[in-house]
């Protein structure tokens, strides 16, 4: 039964996916909530796959403010990109610079306002990301980055990238960390499966912290989820 739900979806979801993305294009042409309007329709489009083809549901626990903030979200799948990109009302987010150099497809990002970062981190990638950073914050939205820098394996708990300190600095946000166990159901390499997401929202930090304090909070709220004994690294029901 797992075997035809991933081969269900892979009919599905990816086909329509592939068309999306070489009609974004075309769709940036009509500017930037267009272009957000597309995604949102994308990753609407996901859950439903993956509610209903995959048998996947997701919790969401915690608290968010309604004003723009920073999230540094933990990342052990492609399937909390989507459902957060959702559920915190298209936020601007943090990508490596090789997806922004997709012919295109890459345009089309940068018109839906990604803060795009080289991964060597050098002063001129930062200023970049600094600079669109702040774009996003003055049209109301959200930020949000994936810190550790590249999906993780559940239990994996690597130190954070020097992007979010150069972000939590310049914006003067409040940081809301977001812990997730997707990799439990959706593992890098096999069969994806049925089960619960939990999408845990940490409590609120406000800006101006050390760095130190503000990393050390941070990563702690973002691995919550990693030291639960009640998920115990394998398949949740």
């Amino acid at each position: 039964m797992i075997l035809l739900r991933n081969i269900i979806f892979v009919l599905v979801f990816y086909p329509v996916s592939a068309v999306m993305a070489l009609l974004s294009p075309v769709i940036a042409l009509g500017g930037r909530q267009a272009v957000i309007h597309w995604a949102t329709c994308w990753t609407r489009f996901h859950r439903l796959c993956t509610r209903w083809l995959l048998g996947i549901r997701v919790v969401v626990e915690g608290t968010r403010p309604t004003t723009p903030a920073l999230y540094p979200a933990k990342h052990q799948a492609m399937f909390e990109t989507m459902e957060l990109q959702r559920i915190l009302g298209a936020p601007a987010m943090v990508l490596k610079r090789e997806l922004a150099n997709i012919p295109l497809w890459g345009w089309a990002v940068r018109k839906y306002g990604a803060i795009v970062v080289d991964r060597n981190a050098s002063a001129k990638a930062m200023r970049g990301m600094m600079r669109d950073a702040q774009v996003a914050v003055n049209e109301g939205r959200a930020i949000m980055i994936f810190p550790e820098g590249t999906r993780v394996k559940p239990g994996e708990t690597p130190p954070l990238k020097p992007g979010f300190a150069g972000l939590y600095r310049m914006l003067n946000l409040p940081v809301v960390p977001v812990a997730t166990d997707s990799g439990l159901v959706w593992p890098r390499k096999g069969l994806k499966r049925p089960g619960v997401v939990t999408l845990r929202f940490g409590e609120m930090i406000p800006p101006g912290l050390p760095r130190a304090e503000a990393e050390a909070k941070v990563h702690a709220a973002m691995n919550a989820l990693e030291s639960s004994p009640a998920r115990g690294g394998g398949p949740r029901p």
